[in-house]
């Protein structure tokens, strides 16, 4: 990751873009600390990816949880029946 002052990206936005097409991560140096980083779009997709599976798999281990612990309704197939009616 290359860190650079928002000045530099905006003297020289196509060089930077590049770089960041080619797999660099950047860092955009900010007052108080409010950083931004730049990344590809592909790599951004890669992550929000992995993000949406996480929160998934967390929805997954919640469910399993709770048949772990008996909150669970059990329905006959005749009730799930009448309520798809």
């Amino acid at each position: 990751m290359i860190a650079l002052r928002t000045v530099d990206i905006r003297n020289d936005f196509k060089r930077v873009s590049d770089l960041i097409n080619t797999g660099e991560k950047v860092l955009i140096a900010r007052p108080r600390n409010e950083n931004l980083v730049l990344l590809s779009e592909k790599e951004y997709n890669e992550l929000d990816r992995l993000r949406r599976n996480a929160e998934y798999f967390a929805k997954i281990d919640d469910a399993i949880q709770q048949v772990a612990d008996g909150r669970v309704v059990v329905k006959t197939i005749e009730e799930l029946e009448v309520m798809a009616e």
